[in-house]
């Protein structure tokens, strides 16, 4: 199963991943249709499955289109998502699996952007390969996504789900936020070394226009604040030894930001 990012609207990633010896695909959060359609003609490949992490039109806005040029695709979803996803079929929920390609993925119930969200996680093929991790926008480079639907204490348990899975993951989210959310570390945790030079090496890439996703887990687990909020030094930055309380006063203060 190899995995291709396709740029979609402003600073959006709709993920596709590809079977070339099938020569079939299936798409995670397709924001438009086109790139899709484009992509998937250029390698000659027929679109198979849709898998969604939740309802807003950034990540569904391509469903329709896409179900009006491939029949057969399937549509899957989380089941508190119902009705609220185009052409929604398969309704899943925490320990469904999903299949691909000979590969057999996880479904992890990861509420707090919004009240249905799902992630999406493919364990390692071989000892050699990293997990893939399809997050939506619960988890980002260097940050987590708003809460619309969710409270905090949703939000932590999420991500408490993301971060316990292995260092190697590699971290597939929907938007190319980066350089911001590391801009937003720096101000609570200005004197971790690993984070000063993650933020460099983005700052370059991005000068460059280059992606910056995927992330791996284990960088996330050493830099991102959205992780880290029983670390003593960002429970310091404010003024709270709870580590909710760390978590929700981290998130307004990034609303802010």
């Amino acid at each position: 199963m190899q995995v291709q990012r396709i740029p979609a609207l402003s600073d959006n990633y709709i993920f596709l991943l590809h079977d070339p010896i099938q020569k079939i695909a299936a798409v995670v959060d397709p924001a438009q249709a086109q790139p899709v359609l484009r992509h998937l003609e250029e390698i000659d490949t027929e679109l198979v499955a849709i898998f969604n992490t939740h309802h807003h039109s950034d990540h569904v806005g391509g469903n329709q289109q896409l179900l009006q040029h491939f029949s057969g695709v399937c549509v899957y979803g989380g089941a508190e998502d119902k009705g609220r996803i185009p052409g929604q079929q398969v309704f899943l929920q925490e320990g469904s699996q999903v299949e691909f390609a000979g590969r057999v993925g996880e479904v992890f119930f990861v509420p707090g952007h919004t009240r249905a969200h799902i992630a999406y996680y493919f364990p390692p093929a071989t000892t050699e390969d990293p997990g893939e991790l399809f997050c939506g926008d619960t988890l980002f480079a260097g940050g987590c996504g708003r809460l619309f639907e969710g409270t905090p204490t949703q939000m932590v348990s999420s991500l408490g789900k993301l971060r316990a899975l292995p260092d190697n993951t590699r971290v597939w989210c929907a938007h190319e936020y980066t350089l911001k959310n590391l801009e937003f570390a720096l101000s609570v945790d200005g004197e971790n070394p690993e984070l000063q030079a993650r933020w460099t090496q983005v700052k370059a890439a991005r000068s460059r226009s280059e992606a910056t996703i995927p992330s791996q887990l284990g960088i996330e687990k050493r830099t991102n604040p959205f992780l880290r909020w029983d670390a003593p030094v960002l429970q310091s930055a404010v003024k709270s030894l709870d580590p909710l309380q760390t978590f929700a006063r981290l998130r307004g203060m990034k609303d802010r930001f």
